[in-house]
């Protein structure tokens, strides 16, 4: 049984925290644990892989906006391409459906999100054999699809190279404090540590309470995805998004659909499995929208997004505990959001300034105590 020591622990390797060990490097000794043999098994590797400003809501924006060009065009240092590749985006509506298209348009008329109102011809054209009663269209052209395998790579790369130290298949079993820092308990032993760094998606909760801690209210929904063979579909198109919330999807190769239902359903922290009557209520809903004759319903899964209460990240440190910091509740945003979530997070746990590019982001409104009670 080994016996480690590190300046800084973080418990996770999904995209959270190996953005945020890949930030941190070479600033602070660093071992990242992880409970799979890969990394990002869970949310990260389930993703549908978009990157869309108003995913989220304006809360979410400024972190979304400030990750896009770092996601466009990383520094070479740290990949030699980047990871978004034009997609664009259009919210659908029917005639009921006129309030959530004003709502809409408010909530970002200030965020400089760009969202524009289609015609009906201009609508039709986007989305070919959309049905009749979808009347409405708000047209995000600055939406892209991301290459979430890769920049997770290229995370996890950029740790490694500057000396991060991780441990696959090494699952954390609960944390004390010892003297100016903390003792970590893990399957494969033990691990004295200054800070831990909570970046265990659904299982935060959980994490926080084997460090004797409570938890936060972080709860994991399923979300459900289908990739639906459609030989008749358009070749290429723009996301489609429910004004309602009731769907979404995007193309998922030549004459395949990947789909959503848009479920949020409460589950526990495991290796989740979709559920064949949510599977169908995404098929029911897509023939709902367009006349794409389905052929095959060629993969299925699903995957835990996790929230806070108010359904923002929490990132900070814990007050009731010294050296213990929240990186989690990213919900479905949390790949779209990792550069500036990451940049922000080095910050905070370093207490170094804030970098420019996260100027417009007010980081106040993510601190875990305003869940404690």
């Amino acid at each position: 049984m080994m016996h480690r020591e590190t300046d800084i622990l973080i418990v996770g390797g999904g995209m959270a925290g190996m953005s945020l060990a890949a930030e941190i490097a070479g600033r602070a000794r660093v071992l990242l644990i992880e409970q799979e043999a890969q990394p990002g098994y869970h949310a990260t590797g389930r993703s549908v892989a978009f990157w869309t400003e108003s995913y989220g809501g304006p809360a979410i924006t400024p972190l979304t906006s400030a990750s896009g060009p770092l996601l466009s065009a990383p520094d070479s240092a740290f990949s030699n391409h980047g990871f978004l590749s034009p997609r664009g985006a259009i919210h659908i509506g029917r005639d009921e459906d006129a309030g959530a298209a004003e709502a809409m348009l408010a909530d970002f008329a200030a965020s400089g999100v760009a969202l524009h109102v289609l015609s009906d011809d201009a609508l039709k054209a986007a989305v070919p054999g959309l049905r009749p009663a979808w009347t409405m269209g708000l047209s995000e052209p600055s939406c892209a699809d991301i290459d979430v395998a890769a920049l997770l790579q290229a995370y996890r790369a950029a740790a490694r190279r500057a000396g991060v130290a991780m441990a696959l298949a090494t699952r954390f079993v609960a944390a004390r404090r010892d003297g100016a820092g903390w003792r970590v308990k893990t399957e494969a032993g033990e691990i004295s540590c200054a800070m831990i760094v909570n970046a265990a998606g659904a299982w935060a909760d959980s994490v926080a309470g084997a460090c004797g801690l409570g938890p936060l209210g972080i709860t994991p929904l399923r979300r459900t995805v289908v990739q639906l063979r459609c030989a008749d579909a358009p070749a290429d198109f723009p996301l489609v998004i429910d004004l309602s919330g009731n769907f979404y999807f995007k193309p998922g190769g030549a004459g395949r659909i990947w789909l959503t239902p848009h479920d949020e359903v409460p589950d526990h922290a495991h290796d989740v499995s979709p559920e064949e009557m949510d599977v169908a209520l995404a098929i029911a809903r897509f023939e709902a929208v367009v006349g794409w004759r389905i052929e095959a319903v060629e993969r299925k899964w699903a995957g835990l997004r996790s929230f806070a209460p108010d359904r923002l990240p929490v990132y900070g440190f814990d007050p009731r505990a010294e050296g213990f910091f929240w990186f989690a509740g990213q919900g479905g945003f949390g790949i779209q959001t990792a550069p500036a979530a990451a940049l922000l997070g080095a910050a905070l746990l370093l207490d170094a300034p804030k970098p420019a590019p996260l100027a417009a982001v007010d980081e106040m409104r993510y601190k875990p105590d305003r869940l404690i009670g």
